[in-house]
């Protein structure tokens, strides 16, 4: 990663996945003038799909949520440049990379200060031709493999030591080779210790068993027990939720 870094303002980005100016790639009126825009999705915010010459990337500004939203919408305090949302976010889809996770590739990122806070935005790898879990379960089960591949690669990001504070079933991924992807890492972190796997497992369950009654997805117990087999195959944690 390369970084710009001023008084107000500082920039990451991996020249090898960006050939759009770092500068201006943040503000989606540069790739409206480039036609470059591909689609958008709405969340917190607006996510926009744009095209660079390399790679496909989603492009996010980052909002708050909750009641404070509604006084401050996308402010944040400033304590220092890597512990910004957008820098940290982009260091830790790094470093899961590099340990082999399957996770969006961080392309891009910047904060810019005002006073006490910031504002950030951030470019990362758009999965291409991907759903998912809860969007695929709608209308189709998944193969016991594919839920073992989905355990592995949560062990994967367990034993770098990384804590996913949102793991539900909208933030994992499938694309068309039924590769299991996770995403949404804003606000997550690395932690010492195991005790956290396990509540982070159970948060990932409570979440089945919740889209079974909102949405009627197609989930059964024995797809869980297949993640968990997946799960423990790979982590150096032995654990079972049941």
């Amino acid at each position: 990663m390369q970084e710009i870094i001023s008084n107000n303002q500082a920039i990451w980005f991996d020249s090898d996945y960006l050939s759009a100016d770092p500068h201006g790639c943040f503000d989606i009126e540069y790739w409206r003038q480039r036609d470059a825009v591909i689609g958008s999705a709405e969340g917190r915010g607006t996510t926009w799909f744009v095209a660079d010459e390399k790679l496909e990337m989603a492009l996010r500004h980052y909002h708050r949520g909750g009641l404070f939203a509604k006084v401050n919408n996308d402010s944040y305090w400033f304590s220092n440049w890597n512990n910004t949302r957008s820098g940290a976010e982009l260091a830790l889809l790094k470093l899961l990379r590099d340990g082999g996770v399957n996770v969006p590739r961080p392309v891009a990122a910047r904060a810019v200060k005002k006073g006490l806070t910031y504002k950030a935005d951030i470019l990362v790898e758009k999965v291409a031709n991907s759903r998912d879990l809860v969007a695929l379960l709608r209308s189709q089960t998944v193969a016991a493999t594919v839920w073992r591949d989905i355990g592995e690669m949560i062990g994967k990001m367990h034993d770098l030591q990384v804590c996913h504070t949102d793991l539900n079933a909208h933030n994992i991924l499938l694309d068309d080779s039924q590769r299991p992807w996770l995403i949404d890492f804003d606000k997550c972190d690395c932690r010492d210790g195991d005790d956290w796997k396990v509540e982070n497992l159970a948060r990932l369950k409570r979440s089945f068993l919740k889209e079974v009654d909102k949405r009627a997805i197609k989930w059964c117990e024995d797809d869980w027990v297949a993640l968990c087999d997946g799960y423990a195959h790979k982590s150096q944690l032995r654990i079972t939720i049941g």
